[in-house]
């Protein structure tokens, strides 16, 4: 029969070598939709008009989340994923092999869909529709007139034109989302410097954007950007769904006495 002594010295053996273990390299558990039925699903709609010449990846996107858990995941395969009847891009998630040492970084899946901002600014505004589904569940998120182009129309006034020490109100629409806190400008002058934060007044959708006094004449980019709710209408298939519609616009502008 073994000792004390040397069953104190196995122990001791097993317990440094779980510890090597658990240094090592995070291991992603392949999982399934069913596996994820507890977690949230985090989505953003990302709708980003700039004045560049290429819009960066990503300007136009929907994306979907799963919540981050102890656990790390990775979906088997198996999985689909659409927006309205058309495929998202499907990220199964895990521990990306980036090649270099360091902690590795568990990344949870998603699902991206790159929408064409000319095509949803001509087509009716519809209720969102998400399924994504395997063989064990289906997930289903419908949000309310989110498949709409996001824009802040200027109510009264020269659109290209920004007098000084007088307010100019800018409407986020559509008129079915409801903007959440308040919305943020600023002023980015045309040959380069420094862009000057504007005051912002929110009253329901309307940003009653103030130019102060001081104001320099010239010709100017009015960056306006502002976040709207997601109305969830359905969420299924996990324990929750929550996020935003996130727009931003630049407009060339003229500042005048």
């Amino acid at each position: 029969m073994a000792s004390a002594s040397s069953l104190r010295l196995v122990m001791g053996t097993l317990g440094a070598l779980g510890l090597l273990a658990g240094c090592g390299r995070t291991v992603a558990v392949p999982v399934t939709l069913a596996d994820l039925q507890n977690r949230t699903l985090q989505f953003t709609l990302t709708d980003v008009d700039s004045l560049e010449r290429d819009a960066p990846s990503g300007s136009h996107r929907f994306t979907l989340v799963f919540s981050a858990d102890a656990t790390c995941a990775r979906l088997a395969e198996g999985v689909t994923a659409t927006l309205n009847g058309q495929p998202m891009k499907l990220e199964p998630g895990g521990v990306p092999d980036t090649g270099v040492g360091g902690r590795d970084v568990c990344v949870p899946p998603r699902a991206t869909f790159d929408f064409d901002p000319t095509e949803w600014k001509n087509e009716p505004t519809e209720d969102l529709r998400v399924i994504l589904q395997d063989d064990t569940r289906s997930v289903l998120l419908v949000l309310r007139a989110a498949k709409a182009k996001r824009r802040f129309f200027r109510n009264g006034g020269a659109p290209d034109s920004l007098r000084r020490g007088q307010t100019h109100p800018y409407v986020w629409l559509p008129e079915t989302d409801t903007v959440e806190g308040s919305a943020e400008a600023s002023l980015i002058p045309r040959n380069g410097g420094a862009a000057a934060t504007l005051p912002v007044e929110q009253e329901g959708n309307t940003a009653l954007v103030s130019v102060p006094t001081g104001t320099v004449e010239g010709r100017y980019i009015l960056r306006l950007s502002g976040t709207a709710v997601g109305q969830v209408l359905t969420c299924e298939g996990v324990a929750g769904c929550q996020g935003g519609l996130f727009h931003s616009e630049d407009v060339e502008v003229s500042v005048n006495p």
